[in-house]
């Protein structure tokens, strides 16, 4: 474990994992396993199921770091990142996502987060987030990488999907689509490039 501490001081960007974290996500189910995974790994980890809960235990206990789900009913992670910030400035964010794209990653970067992750993943992944700040995937270079078509097709649905907070019918009407063929582009898995 010492070993690790000194390699710590080598790396420029990585910081060591945080003590105490604060898990925020209106999956009650995932929520209890990442807490408890977090816990088995001798950290102190707490829930909150929505905003509100999240605000108050920071103002109760001040964690170092907190692990938020993008999407939630009412305050979405999104708007939550700067209210956490606010209640604690040196706190670490990591916001987590099941609708990847890299406008959202820049849109939490911007906010505040020191990293944005797409599910599924595991506690040790979003450790790891924490120790590799600055590494949001929105850090790639897209001059040498430029997306494909389908890719940032797919971004701007969800861009959208996200502006209307969630609602399928008036994501549909925005994008100019029938409902049911954005029902379709919606249920398939997002291009890889």
């Amino acid at each position: 474990m010492s070993e690790d501490r000194e390699l710590l001081h080598l790396l420029p960007h990585a910081k060591a994992p945080p003590r105490s974290l604060l898990v925020v996500d209106d999956d009650a189910a995932f929520r209890t396993r990442l807490v408890k995974a977090l816990a088995d790994r001798g950290l102190s980890a707490r829930g909150a199921g929505d905003a509100d809960e999240a605000l108050h235990l920071v103002r109760q206990s001040a964690p170092q770091a907190a692990i938020v789900d993008m999407r939630m009913p009412g305050t979405t992670g999104l708007d939550l990142v700067p209210q956490l910030l606010a209640l604690s400035p040196a706190m670490r964010i990591v916001v987590l996502t099941g609708y990847g794209s890299i406008a959202t990653a820049v849109e939490a970067v911007r906010r505040g987060a020191i990293n944005y992750l797409s599910k599924p993943l595991d506690a040790d992944q979003i450790l790891a987030a924490f120790e590799s700040q600055g590494a949001a995937p929105a850090t790639t270079n897209a001059a040498e990488n430029p997306p494909s078509l389908a890719r940032v097709e797919w971004e701007h649905i969800q861009r959208i999907l996200v502006d209307c907070d969630g609602n399928i019918s008036l994501a549909a009407r925005k994008l100019g689509l029938h409902r049911r063929s954005l029902q379709r582009k919606l249920g398939k898995l997002p291009p890889l490039e």
